[in-house]
C-alpha cells in the first residue's frame, strides 16, 4: 500500500492494517478485488491506494483464515470475476482489529501530544 504522496509503509503495518481495511470494506457488501482497492481509495479521499501485489495475497490469507469467501461470478462490467464475502468469523476479527486499533492510535496519540 502507498499513500498518495508515495509513501511505502513498512510491510508489519501493512499485512494487520490492510486486512482490517479489507475486512471492513467487505461489510459494506460482497466485492471483487478492484471494486475492494476502488473502495479503499474513495473512502480514503484518494490517500490509500492499494496495489495488486498487496491486495490478492491479502485476500487469499483472509480466505485461508475463513475470514471471507469467494466465488466466482459475472462483474457489473459482464467480465468473471472473484467475489469477497466477509464471514461471520470475518466480522468478529474485524471488531477485534477495530478495538487493538483503537487502543494504538489512543496510545501513539498520547505520546505525540505528551510535554
Amino acid at each position: 500500500m502507498t499513500t498518495k504522496d508515495g509513501y511505502q509503509n513498512r510491510i508489519e503495518l501493512l499485512q494487520g492494517t490492510l486486512d482490517m481495511l479489507i475486512l471492513k470494506t467487505l461489510q459494506w457488501g460482497e466485492q471483487h478485488g478492484y471494486g475492494i482497492s476502488q473502495a479503499i481509495r474513495a473512502t480514503s479521499a484518494e490517500v490509500l491506494q492499494v496495489e495488486t501485489g498487496s491486495l490478492y495475497p491479502a485476500l487469499h490469507r483472509l480466505e485461508r483464515q475463513g475470514w471471507v469467501t469467494a466465488e466466482w461470478k459475472k462483474s457489473e462490467s459482464n467480465q468473471r470475476a472473484k467475489f469477497y464475502k466477509i464471514t461471520k468469523l470475518g466480522k468478529g476479527q474485524l471488531a477485534s482489529d477495530y478495538e487493538c486499533w483503537e487502543k494504538m492510535v489512543a496510545t501513539i496519540e498520547g505520546i505525540m501530544t505528551a510535554k
